[in-house]
């Protein structure tokens, strides 16, 4: 029966982290397909590591904690680690993404069509929130700059959604600890010569009042990182 690891970085995300697993554990799969879910907590500070104790029974989730905050991208180093299933995904723990579109990410690869499928926030889908104008270009901006260095053609290289084979993630040595994780895996991979598919999908985004954390700051490291693992070590 195929497996499915579902990677959650964690950081202060305890208004939605109780909410985000039952979600997740509730998300319809295609049929055979079972799922693990590795929750990493990121040395949250918030009650976050308390409302994950109230699923330490659970036989579907594995948690792991971080001694001391590093990151987004050092979370999912840690959690790929830990993953035990043929296909992994990421989900963000903000709710921002639906697991119900598990389904159609992991459609091309039990078909055997792809290895890598990455969920497309404008590519179709279901209903999207409209939310910062600004965001929409920075995020077309660096798609578009990570396509010219790595030969891809997506529209959405900054998508939390992105399922791997997971002998994939094995093949890479992922070096970043923040938001550049998005570029480097792209790159890493795309090197691989590996079938990359995108699949529409549905996206609610928060607002910064909300609890959204990506800043400016996080897209001008994702600019150095693209030219860094696209360009230099070509």
């Amino acid at each position: 029966m195929p497996l499915l690891s579902i990677v959650i970085p964690a950081y202060n995300e305890v208004a939605t982290i109780r909410a985000l697993i039952e979600r997740v554990l509730a998300a319809p799969l295609p049929e055979g397909v079972d799922r693990e879910l590795i929750v990493v907590d990121d040395a949250s500070d918030d009650g976050t590591a308390s409302v994950l104790d109230e699923f330490d029974e659970h036989p579907q989730v594995r948690q792991f904690r971080q001694e001391t905050n590093r990151g987004k991208g050092a979370a999912l180093r840690r959690g790929f680690a830990e993953a035990r299933g043929d296909f992994t995904v990421i989900q963000d723990a903000d709710l921002e993404y639906n697991p119900k579109e598990y389904v159609r990410l992991l459609e091309p690869v039990l078909e055997d069509r792809a290895d890598v499928v990455y969920g497309s926030r404008f590519s179709g889908g279901d209903a999207h929130r409209v939310l910062f104008f600004w965001h929409y270009v920075g995020n077309r901006f660096l798609t578009l700059l990570s396509n010219a260095v790595t030969n891809l053609n997506l529209s959405d290289m900054e998508t939390c959604y992105k399922l791997f084979r997971t002998d994939l993630l094995r093949q890479i040595q992922l070096e970043e600890n923040r938001f550049g994780f998005e570029p480097e895996v792209t790159a890493k991979i795309s090197r691989l010569n590996v079938r990359f598919y995108e699949v529409g999908i549905s996206y609610s985004g928060r607002t910064y009042a909300e609890g959204k954390k990506i800043n400016w700051r996080d897209g001008m490291a994702a600019l150095w990182c693209i030219f860094k693992y696209g360009l230099l070590r070509q």
